[in-house]
């Protein structure tokens, strides 16, 4: 679990963790969180519903400038896109997590994710990128079952036309920070 710094003199810690990602709308994205509620999983309201693009990263403070820079770059490359959430899937037995699959829109985020994991945000994934929604974590075989079972009906559509950085508070929250519209500079 990522932990937060000492608190610098512009309010953030020395170092923070943060991460990118594409935030899932309303109503889609309370059905998420209430369904990963109802499954028992302890981050279902610290997380907000979103597929990731920059997993969990640390860095320190005074990068944040040069990384935005580089997001508003990214961010401005790219054109909206639509996302169609459908059916369910799992990492099982290698993570255990079940998710909604990205049935429309995975190519875009794969190039999204490909570019923003350049430049200041270069780094190694502990897995191949595989864009999804989570809806359950770390819970139980037979609760991931029943998680597994009940996302199968999941339908979500809707148009895509930013990503947003979250920064990791000391209470284990993660919050938007800074979105980034796509076509802008």
């Amino acid at each position: 679990m990522p932990t937060a710094a000492a608190p610098d003199g512009d309010g953030l810690p020395e170092t923070v963790t943060i991460g990118v990602s594409i935030h899932v709308p309303e109503p889609y994205g309370s059905q998420v969180q209430d369904a990963r509620a109802g499954h028992g999983d302890p981050q279902a309201r610290s997380i907000p519903t979103h597929v990731t693009l920059l997993p969990p990263t640390e860095t320190s403070a005074d990068r944040l400038p040069g990384i935005e820079h580089h997001l508003r770059t990214v961010a401005a490359a790219h054109r909206p896109f639509r996302m169609l959430l459908q059916g369910s899937g799992t990492f099982r037995p290698v993570s255990p997590v079940v998710f909604v699959r990205v049935e429309e829109g995975a190519q875009e985020c794969r190039a999204l994710e490909a570019e923003v994991r350049s430049g200041p945000l270069a780094r190694e994934l502990a897995f191949p990128y595989h864009p999804h929604v989570t809806v359950a974590h770390g819970l139980p075989d037979p609760v991931l079952d029943q998680a597994h079972e009940q996302a199968r009906t999941f339908r979500a559509v809707f148009n895509v036309t930013e990503f947003v950085l979250s920064t990791f508070g000391a209470d284990a929250v993660w919050r938007p920070w800074r979105s980034y519209a796509f076509g802008r500079s």
